[in-house]
């Protein structure tokens, strides 16, 4: 018989498909394998009806000795029977949780997969995908790691719980074991702890609550700052319900309109919302139930000395603002900026204060809510936002001498100069033309009178010299990130358009005082597993993010309370004698929220004031008298702790630029003398020098480009669209506020000449003594034309005395201490006049003995 041969690429499909096959087989039988072994350490299902001990997590202050707050310590728990559960929370947590409950086999295929798919994307394991009968295996059975290994004792003990008992037995199980968050465990508990209610008495709102609890028990709890969230939840599961069936639609719409009415905290808890914040964290890095049975030991980096005192003058503020401008709520972050260290956080005015004013129902839409966490809530902050606009500007080449117009101006180009709508515009909400707080214009004012006095339109009109995009930009490398698309604010961003959170705004502020250096933001100093064993510890880190010269000019500005005077009071609440602080106010439109941000090198603090619903307050509710003496209280008590700190002041302007010296009006400049307005000489004091111009008032856009303002200046100025409007409402505020003419001085300063000078003449020692015996005493003859200001006594360039005035002029003589030792002694005695004129003299003298 003739023999038959394949194709040699038959035999090559062959051996791959053997391969293949071979493949399959192998991985089905290490499949079995695993999943075998993996089946091999199961708890035995019916050990479903007992809870393994569970170890509370213990969160304390930096301290690690003051318990802040113990996470599930005894549980709350009380068994009740299926029927005395109401139908409609039964339905509400199959709407939540499993609306397939009574079909499957204690599985659902595709929503696992669903789950599958989106872990793969995420590349961790963040859904599951779990029916009811899978949670309550993993609460009561197994551990909450999210693990694949995990996942398939879970699938098989689901199977073998679902042949062990029925469907209503699973559901009686899972009403009584499952945590509602609180250490409330089964919806017996709950309902007393939430709305201290029978079961029985739960209505269908109170039911979908509870049932919406259950997927993020604390994210969700109505004691901390998402009860928007837990409402929108709610009104889900209330809509799955109609869909379903359960309700009718009728049912579900009065269920939504019910106002809820949560019974108050029962739990001990110290610095509520900084631990409920501490407690979303460790929730999103260890998963909601590891915390809860993990028995962690838990070092946050709160002072809790300091979270006593920020409580106690935010709960003081807010009371007093109520009657005075109508703001019910205020909040408070501290952190330490060397180290980004949260300090101290206090969220509302008081967290354990009955929730339930006149006429207001479970904190919604009030005007005070204990719950939210203000601090970590998106609000306007006004003119606070400014510094990252000024200091975009100035990391452009712009400098705080720089001048721009305080006028009346519209910045809308489709729009008239007068703010009124142009042939293209419809609309006059579409013109732009902002106010200062106060209504008045101040006309040509330096970037450092601006952003001190908080004046809006210079404001704006350097935030168009700076761009929106540019400033958006500074913001988030400090830190904010809650900025969206430039175009949603425009111009409008410098005044407080976007909304930002108050424990970003601290913490962004925190660059400045450490002069252009992050440190992010931590509320964790160390965390423990019951062993000791350490799971996670506060690294240092920092990020240089704004250039050095920049930030101390910010903060040579805000701590300028001179520069401030014109607006604010001398002695306001941002002002400490003897203290250098910098601090920036903040007032949204329509005064729904007042801002003070401020910080030395080692401290910020925020403070917030207004009301949760928006509602405004009344006109008088300006920051620095709403937010600022909260503010400037934490910090007297601060400094009764540490001693004065001072920033590093900015170098010098050097800008060879006219209107980057100060300088807006064209044609010819001279140096005039300040005292005696004539031209200035070598003999005229730097500090007494200013530089005038005697020309034409001009826009700044005729000398710069914006995005260039050091280099050469535009050709065609009116090439910029922001010009025409600039110059006209400078010309504007110019007729009805005309300057006076100026002419420059023929003359020479007169004040500052050799013959005007202090004179010094050493009596004793000597002038002509090289050498004398002993020295105890020395004795000078000072005479001036103008009063004296100071004249002071140095040896070896140590100061020995000083006499400061004004004083007439005379013989001083200073006895020394104790004699000088043997050697070459330097004397210097230097004379300051009233006018600023200076003279030295200095003398060597050799002593013997």
């Amino acid at each position: 018989m003739e023999q038959i041969y394949f194709p040699r690429k038959n035999n090559r499909f062959r051996r791959l498909f053997r391969f293949v096959a071979g493949l399959f087989f192998v991985g089905a039988v290490f499949g079995v394998v695993a999943v075998y072994a993996l089946i091999q350490d199961l708890p035995n299902p019916e050990r479903i009806t007992e809870r393994a001990v569970i170890e509370s997590t213990k969160i304390y202050d930096r301290t690690g000795e003051f318990l802040l707050f113990e996470v599930h310590g005894d549980e709350r728990r009380t068994v009740i029977a299926l029927d005395e559960i109401p139908k409609h929370a039964i339905y509400a947590a199959l709407a939540a949780e499993d609306i397939k409950f009574y079909e499957h086999h204690g599985f659902d295929w595709k929503g696992i997969a669903r789950a599958f798919i989106v872990n793969l994307q995420r590349g961790e394991i963040t859904q599951g995908g779990s029916t009811i009968t899978q949670q309550l295996i993993k609460s009561s059975l197994l551990g909450p790691e999210r693990t694949y290994s995990r996942k398939i004792k879970e699938l098989v003990l689901a199977l073998l719980l679902e042949r062990k008992y029925s469907k209503d037995e699973i559901l009686t199980l899972y009403f009584n074991q499952i945590p509602y968050g609180s250490s409330a465990y089964g919806i017996s508990s709950a309902a007393n702890l939430y709305f201290a209610k029978l079961t029985h008495d739960l209505t269908i709102a109170e039911a979908a609550t509870l049932a919406s609890l259950t997927k993020a028990p604390t994210y969700y709890s109505p004691y901390g700052s998402h009860k928007d969230e837990l409402t929108k939840r709610k009104n889900w599961v209330i809509e799955r319900m109609v869909d379903a069936g359960f309700i009718t639609p009728n049912e579900g719409e009065e269920a939504k309109k019910q106002e809820l009415v949560f019974a108050p905290p029962s739990e001990t808890i110290h610095a509520p919302h900084f631990v409920m914040y501490v407690r979303e964290y460790l929730n999103e890095k260890y998963g909601e139930e590891f915390v809860e049975r993990g028995g962690l030991k838990v070092i946050t980096t709160l002072d809790w000395e300091l979270q006593q005192e920020a409580e106690r003058v935010v709960r003081e503020g807010a009371e007093r603002n109520e009657g005075l401008v109508q703001a019910a709520n205020a909040a408070l972050v501290s952190i330490d900026p060397r180290t980004g260290e949260i300090l101290a956080m206090v969220g509302s005015k008081d967290y354990w204060e009955d929730p339930m004013p006149e006429g207001c129902s479970s904190g919604v839409n009030c005007r005070f809510d204990p719950y939210v966490n203000v601090a970590t809530r998106e609000r306007q902050p006004g003119s606070a936002f400014k510094p990252f606009v000024y200091a975009t500007a100035f990391k452009k080449g712009y400098t705080p001498e720089t001048v721009l117009f305080d006028a009346p101006t519209e910045f809308n180009p489709l729009c008239n100069a007068n703010g009124t709508p142009g042939p293209l515009i419809q609309d006059p909400k579409e013109c732009y033309h902002p106010q200062n707080y106060d209504g008045k214009f101040r006309g040509p004012v330096t970037l450092r009178q601006a952003l001190a006095q908080s004046l809006n339109i210079p404001s704006v009109k350097l935030l168009y010299l700076a761009g929106v995009q540019e400033s958006m930009e500074t913001a988030r490398t400090t830190g904010i990130t809650t900025l969206k698309d430039p175009a949603q604010y425009g111009l409008s961003l410098v005044l407080g358009g976007a909304e930002v959170t108050l424990l970003e705004m601290v913490s962004s502020f925190g660059v400045f005082a450490q002069e252009g250096i992050l440190h992010p933001r931590t509320a964790i100093l160390r965390v423990e597993n019951p062993s000791g064993v350490l799971l996670e510890e506060k690294k240092e880190a920092s990020l240089p993010v704004l250039d050095t010269e920049v930030t101390r000019t910010i903060n040579n500005i805000l701590s300028d309370n001179e520069a401030r005077v014109p607006v604010f009071n001398p002695r306001s609440s941002l002002y400490f004698p003897d203290r250098e602080v910098a601090a920036k106010t903040g007032t949204t439109q329509d005064f729904r929220d007042a801002w003070v941000v401020g910080y030395t090198p080692s401290l910020v603090v925020g403070v917030w004031a207004g009301n949760n619903n928006n509602a405004p307050m009344n006109q008088q509710a300006l920051s620095i008298l709403v937010a600022g003496p909260i503010w400037h209280q934490l910090f007297e008590y601060y400094f009764k702790k540490i001693p004065p700190e001072s920033f590093t002041p900015p170098a010098p302007n050097t800008s060879e630029k006219p209107v980057l010296r100060g300088l807006y009006r064209s044609g010819m400049m001279v140096r005039i003398d300040k005292i005696s307005k004539k031209r200035a000489t070598d003999y005229t004091p730097d500090n007494l020098i200013e530089e005038i111009s005697f020309g034409e008032v001009q826009s700044i856009l005729a000398s710069v480009r914006k995005d260039d303002p050091a280099g050469d200046p535009p050709q065609n100025p009116s090439d910029d669209p922001q010009f025409r409007h600039w110059d006209l409402n400078i010309r504007g505020w110019l007729e009805k506020n005309p300057l006076p003419a100026l002419t420059p001085p023929e003359e020479f300063d007169d004040v500052h000449i050799p013959e005007k000078m202090p004179r010094i003449t050493l009596l004793a020692p000597l002038p002509q003594s090289a050498a004398v015996e002993s020295l105890d005493t020395i004795t000078a003859q000072i005479t001036a034309f103008f009063p004296l200001q100071e004249v002071s006594f140095f040896i070896n360039d140590e100061l020995i005395h000083s006499k400061t005035a004004p004083f007439l002029a005379g013989r001083i003589s200073v006895t020394l201490r104790e004699n000088l030792k043997p050697g070459v002694h330097t004397i210097k005695i230097t004379a300051y006049d009233a006018a600023g004129n200076k003279t030295t003299l200095e003398q060597e003298v050799i002593v013997l003995r």
